[in-house]
Formats: C-alpha cells, sequence, structure tokens
C-alpha cells in the first residue's frame, strides 16, 4: 500500500464529485488518521471535456472502464455511476482483480447484494454501501456495529425524501398531492418522472438492504409489499390529523418468532412517534432492539456531500482494513432462513373512510360487521356528505390481523348501507383525537 492509497471513481455526477472533493479537502485530517494519503487516480466519465466544480489537475480523466479497473496502482474502486448490469459487471470486474469496492448504488445491492459480498469474500475483498441507504445517515454501520451484540425486531422508516417532501407540503399547508409534487419537481427533489419515488419502488430497495443486516436473513426485493403515494387523497391527511395522525410513506421491516415481514406503505403515524416531526426531504430509520429498546437515526437522505461524506467514510474503513490486513473478512453467512410471515400473523392498526348512506343504524351494522372477525373500533368520526344524502364514517381499529381486516372489507363491499370505501391505511399508535365522537345521526 505504501505512502498514497490510489482511488478509481466510476461516474462523476454530483456524488463523485463530492467525493473529490472531500479527499482534497480533508487530506491533511486522512493522513493523520490513516497513516497514508489518499488520491482520486482515474475516474471514468462520459464526456472528459465537461467542465466541472472540482480541482481535477491530479486525476486522469477517461471514458474506457478498463483503465480504471486494470490499473495495477489502484488499491480500491468507487462506483458511484448507477445503473445495474454494467455497474455489476465493472464490480465483479474489480474484485477479480482483487480491488476493494465501495458504492452508493441501492438498486445495485438491493437485486445483487448477497452475489457481489460472496464475490468479494472470496477474493478477500472488502466491500461496502453504507450510501445506499439513507444519504449521510450512518444507519448500516450503526446496524451491524453499533447494535451487533442486540436482536433487532423492527425497524422503520422515513427512506425517501421526495415522498416525505410532498406529504410534508400536504400535511402543513393543505394542498393537493399534484400541487406538493409540481413544487417539489420545480426545487429538485423530485424527478421529472417521479415514479421510482411516488410509488414506493425506491424506498422499497432501501428496506431490503436494511432487512437483510438488521435481521441477518435473505431479503428479495420482490418480498418486500409495496404500496405508493400517488393515490393519497388531502382528506385522509385532514381527517388524519383530527385523530391525531400525519401521514408518512414509511419502510416496515419486522422479525419475530423467526418470521419476517417486510413493506412500504403510506401510514398514519401518531404525533407522538419519533418518526412524526421527520420534515421535508429528511430521513430517519427507527430501530428496537431487543436490549437497547428504542433508537432512531436522522439526517439528510441525499445530496451531494451528505452521500459523498457516507462513501469517503467506507473509503477510511477500507484503507484501514488494509493497514491491519483484515480486509475481506467482514461478511457473515446469513443466520436465519428465511421464512414469511402470513396475513394471519401480521398485525396492526387500521384507518377506514367509508361513504354510507346517511340513515340510521349504519354504524351499529358496520361494528357488527368487524366484530364478527374480532375488529374493535378504536375512535369513530362522521360527517355528512352534501350530495346523494351520503355521510361519510372515518374509524381507525384496535390491533388485529391483516388477514381479519381484509376479510372484513371484503365483507363490508357487500353490505347495502356502504357506497363506496373510499381509503384505508395502516396506522401506528393511538393519536390524540382533537374531534368528539359524533354518531348521532347513524
Amino acid at each position: 500500500m505504501g505512502n498514497n492509497v490510489s482511488i478509481g471513481l466510476l461516474g462523476l455526477g454530483v456524488v463523485g464529485s463530492g467525493v473529490i472533493k472531500l479527499i482534497e479537502d480533508h487530506q491533511e485530517k486522512l493522513v493523520h488518521q490513516l497513516g497514508t494519503s489518499v488520491h482520486v487516480k482515474s475516474v471514468l466519465v462520459r464526456n472528459p471535456e465537461k467542465a466541472r466544480d472540482v480541482d481535477l489537475e491530479k486525476t486522469f480523466l477517461t471514458t474506457n472502464p478498463w483503465d480504471v479497473l486494470n490499473d495495477p496502482d489502484i488499491d480500491v474502486i468507487v462506483e458511484v455511476m448507477g445503473g445495474i448490469e454494467e455497474a455489476r459487471e465493472y464490480i465483479l470486474k474489480a474484485f477479480s482483480a482483487k480491488k476493494h469496492v465501495i458504492t452508493a448504488n441501492k438498486d445495485l445491492v438491493a437485486l445483487h447484494g448477497p452475489e457481489l459480498q460472496e464475490a468479494a469474500t472470496r477474493n478477500k475483498c472488502d466491500f461496502y454501501y453504507e450510501a445506499s441507504v439513507a444519504g449521510g445517515i450512518p444507519i448500516l454501520r450503526g446496524i451491524t456495529d453499533g447494535l451487533a451484540s442486540d436482536h433487532i425486531q423492527q425497524v422503520m422508516g422515513i427512506v425517501n425524501g421526495t415522498t416525505n417532501y410532498i406529504l410534508t407540503k400536504m400535511n402543513n399547508e393543505g394542498v393537493s398531492y399534484e400541487s406538493a409534487l409540481k413544487e417539489a419537481q420545480e426545487l429538485g427533489f423530485a424527478e421529472a418522472d417521479p415514479t421510482y419515488d411516488v410509488e414506493g419502488l425506491d424506498a422499497a430497495r432501501k428496506m431490503a438492504i436494511l432487512g437483510r443486516l438488521a435481521f441477518s436473513t435473505d431479503i428479495d426485493l420482490t418480498d418486500v409489499e409495496v404500496t405508493g403515494i400517488n393515490g393519497i387523497e388531502l382528506e385522509d391527511l385532514q381527517y388524519g390529523d383530527k385523530l391525531g395522525y400525519t401521514m408518512k410513506l414509511i419502510g416496515y421491516a419486522n422479525f419475530d418468532d423467526h418470521q419476517l415481514e417486510v413493506n412500504v406503505q403510506p401510514t398514519l403515524l401518531s404525533k407522538e412517534h419519533p418518526l412524526a416531526d421527520v420534515k421535508n426531504e429528511y430521513n430517519a430509520v427507527y430501530v428496537y432492539g431487543e436490549a437497547v429498546g428504542e433508537t432512531m437515526f436522522y439526517g439528510p437522505g441525499a445530496g451531494s456531500l451528505p452521500t459523498a461524506t457516507a462513501v469517503t467514510s467506507d473509503v477510511v474503513t477500507v484503507i484501514k482494513n488494509l493497514r491491519l490486513g483484515v480486509t475481506g473478512n467482514q461478511f457473515t453467512e446469513p443466520h436465519f432462513k428465511k421464512k414469511l410471515k402470513t396475513p394471519a400473523k401480521r398485525f396492526g392498526q387500521y384507518y377506514v373512510r367509508l361513504h354510507v348512506k346517511d340513515q340510521a343504524g349504519v354504524l351499529s351494522t358496520i361494528s357488527s360487521l368487524f366484530h364478527e372477525f374480532d375488529i374493535s373500533f378504536n375512535r369513530i368520526l362522521q360527517t355528512p356528505v352534501k350530495k346523494n344524502e351520503l355521510a361519510e364514517i372515518i374509524f381507525t381499529t384496535h390491533q388485529t390481523s391483516l388477514e381479519n381486516f381484509h376479510t372484513a372489507l371484503n365483507e363490508l363491499k357487500n353490505l347495502n348501507e356502504v357506497i363506496d370505501i373510499k381509503s384505508y391505511y395502516k396506522a401506528e399508535g393511538d393519536g390524540n383525537i382533537e374531534m368528539a365522537r359524533t354518531t348521532e345521526t347513524l
């Protein structure tokens, strides 16, 4: 290794530029901490002539990936180019050349993480990907190192800044989903095509990664159930507020009795829940361990320097391992065989909004139906609808199984008194109702 560690960078977008800036600006600290200098020797780019706002005087730019991957002087490859198959090919080549790899590529890690980790271990190489989840928040290292002695039972979090910004605008300012999305796009928090974020796909990939590490079990992306925010109506956020809840897109992973549940869905959180106050583009991950109890990791979930900080921290870890001669030893086989929970084993509280006929006895009929499936109501609101002689009923349930809840919903659709099930969402906590129960006209 000598007195200098050479880095090869695949990609020079906002994150790649941030990595170069941090390494240059913090060189004195790195030398003091590691006993060696760190230098980005070569970078794979699409256009070497493009103007960039980082100092590249000592860095070779190339459009040929093999100039980076085959360079014998390069010790560590940092992949920040994005994409899946091309990045996978390059990383596997790096491992075969005995180079250590750091990536910020959540899509790649979610889909091919176990394969890449196995290739790294086989070649005695390190493979780190802290920046793939929640940007600058050190959540992966917190789980694998800080909570290594604990039995983690639950991980839930806000892991997508775009959707959190949209829901914050809807919650705080009462604007529609469409208006909030448009503003997020104008500010650069959402892409021109926001599908990946608003349909929950980005969050699902991050939860697959978190679940693997937290529970030491194999989790495929197809194991994550996903519902996005694009169907949310402002009325549900307003009713949720009256009931003491705020809406968030929550990634949820639970592991007990060696059975697993992983999903991403809009969730009404009690305003007293630690995640309820996470606003705008910020991320946070709440972890519950058997010994430590509740912990929460909070911070910026994206951006050039926050994400580059996580990447550079992984660079520091690899160099420390190189100096100690312990590279390629961080991987352990999954401890538990994957077993997904059935709906009968998945429990939660739920929020439901209905349009019903505005006549006496409707609530009693609905309550009796839910009682048949051992589901009791926690809070109830009722408001008249000014057209077609309809009423709107909003209620939250106590804990029940997902199986019983879905069965009750299906039976509800067959009631003559029920016109439409407008929406239903999972709820966390009891909330603090601000409006008294009003059921007199039902």
